[in-house]
């Protein structure tokens, strides 16, 4: 299939929309009352309900706009479900929430007053109750006591001054890039032991754009808030494709991240099927007869307590069974498993995957090597996660290298060693450039023999397309820089000579400073009545 070109080489949305860092500073204020983890769910949902009102609300006045010419009702529910638009009850309107923001609610039929969290909790479940895809997905505790209804109030009126739901924001991705902005803010502050949610974008991305997801089956079965899904839609779009080309499955074991994902999805019109409840992908595989074309996925690293013990007899542990102390070869063969005959998968695993024989890992990793489905693997550097901060790679994986989209390299695997990039874009956290994500996909598409993509060559230092021979020679241990080799040097045009002497003469120098530095030592140890 002909590669479409893509209407942009970079998403022209990505940049910073100005007001991201007040909003933040806003909800920063809840901090203090509550656990990180806690008090993103409280923001994500407003942020939720004030974009689905004012998406409701535009349809809503364009509809009473025409009520007397056309005879439109714009209280008629089925206007709103026929263009994909929630429908909002009068109780869950942002005019309203707005309104009793700081001063409290009379309900009209129960003459029953409430504050401002037992009117969003109420706002939360009529939504619920009146769009089935949601039911269950909303946060409804605004009204618990330890929730500090004043800095809410205060919340609520900030968000109100942000158009997030009509067609203009709509178009711009407003609310899909304060999300995003927002994810990634939240995975900070929680930091390491939290953030599971969360994958960097850069990293993302770069997962997306290597595999090239334009239209088939794309599975997650460790899918977070959902950023790979996001990023795929976007791929495609950018790429000519449509809403839809893709066809999305994803699970999740955490609840409350479950949730995070289904209104991740949701306001941005993608639909998904993430199963009905939250599961554990190794005990309640909730995509059993599954085969995807594409698999995109960032599990949890070395996870010690996944019940493995159980599980011996599986039958998705067809390269060996993998240690019940750590779940890496679980994922890796769960991932293989859920393939289609031409699928392709790339996740992100921890370095110690790669070279691991620890408990038969080694014996699993040989058995995948042999079969052929390693297509290519690339070390990251390390800062790249808010949730640790070693190091780690992506795994790339190829049902068949000779399926016809692009050259046969069978019994071949590309390396590539990328932990020199990246740049620190805080004091402990780094990301990788458009350029580097450009140049690293570019090799790739350029190695499979991609039309466009310009010609491979190996490239000292960074990659390097090596044998299944090569592999079987370095002990099936899959680490770049065991087969990059190091990076040329430029040639600074010193005679060798004269390099030779100049730096001898340094080397002797040096041996003199320390042959001091001990006598030195010696002698104050003597003095102390320590010699020896």
């Amino acid at each position: 299939m002909a590669k479409r070109k893509a209407k942009a080489t970079k998403d022209s949305n990505t940049g910073n929309l100005g007001f991201e860092a007040t909003l933040w500073a806003a909800a920063d204020k809840l901090r203090g009352h509550m656990d990180a983890s806690e008090y993103k769910h409280v923001v994500l949902g407003l942020i939720f309900l004030k974009y689905i009102s004012d998406a409701f609300m535009e349809k809503h006045d364009a509809l009473a706009a025409t009520a007397e010419t056309e005879y439109t009702d714009p209280e008629d529910r089925d206007e709103y479900t026929a263009e994909n638009i929630f429908w909002v009850p009068k109780e869950a309107r942002w005019s309203l929430i707005q309104a009793h923001a700081k001063t409290e609610y009379e309900d009209p039929k129960t003459g029953k007053k409430k504050n401002i969290g037992q009117l969003l909790d109420d706002a939360m479940l009529a939504i619920e109750k009146e769009n089935q895809t949601l039911k269950g997905v909303l946060p409804k505790d605004y009204a618990r006591p330890s929730l500090d209804k004043t800095r809410l109030g205060e919340l609520i009126d900030l968000i109100s001054g942000i158009g997030l739901g009509s067609k203009e924001a709509r178009s711009k991705d407003i609310l899909g890039r304060v999300y995003e902005y927002f994810l990634g803010r939240f995975a900070s502050a929680e930091g390491k032991g939290g953030g599971e949610f969360y994958t960097p974008s850069s990293v993302v991305r770069l997962l997306v754009e290597m595999i090239e997801p334009y239209k088939g089956r794309v599975f997650d079965p460790c899918c977070g808030s959902g950023g790979m899904f996001v990023q795929s839609e976007k791929f495609v779009l950018a790429h000519g494709g449509r809403l839809g080309d893709i066809a999305i499955y994803g699970q999740e074991s955490n609840s409350t991240t479950w949730r995070l994902a289904k209104m991740n999805l949701a306001i941005r019109g993608i639909d998904a099927n993430l199963g009905g409840v939250n599961a554990d992908s190794f005990h309640n595989d909730l995509h059993q007869d599954l085969k995807a074309d594409f698999i995109l996925a960032n599990p949890p690293f070395n996870m010690s307590d996944w019940g493995g013990d159980r599980l011996k007899e599986d039958a998705r542990w067809r390269f060996g069974v993998p240690p019940a102390g750590n779940a890496n070869y679980a994922w890796v063969q769960h991932f293989i498993h859920h393939l289609s005959p031409k699928g392709v998968a790339g996740f992100v695993m921890a370095n110690g995957s790669m070279s691991s024989n620890t408990s038969g890992e080694g014996d699993i990793r040989k058995a995948i090597v042999e079969a052929d489905l390693v297509d290519c693997m690339i070390a990251l550097p390390g800062q790249l996660f808010y949730t640790t901060g070693i190091p780690v790679c992506l795994w790339f994986l190829s049902r068949t290298k000779g399926n016809g989209r692009f050259r046969k390299r069978n019994g071949e695997t590309l390396f590539i060693d990328a932990r020199k990039m990246g740049h620190l874009i805080d004091r402990t956290h780094r990301e990788l450039s458009d350029e580097e994500v450009e140049r690293i996909t570019k090799t790739y598409h350029a190695w499979r023999g991609e039309k466009g993509a310009g010609r491979y060559e190996d490239v000292p230092g960074f990659c390097k397309s090596a044998t299944k021979q090569d592999i079987q020679e370095h002990g099936f241990v899959l680490t770049p820089g065991r087969y990059v080799g190091a990076e040329e040097i430029e040639d600074d045009g010193e005679p060798f000579e004269e390099k030779m002497e100049r730096l001898t003469t340094t080397l002797y120098q040096q041996f003199d400073e320390s042959a001091r530095l001990e006598a030195t030592i010696r002698k104050n140890l003597e003095g102390l009545g320590y010699g020896g």
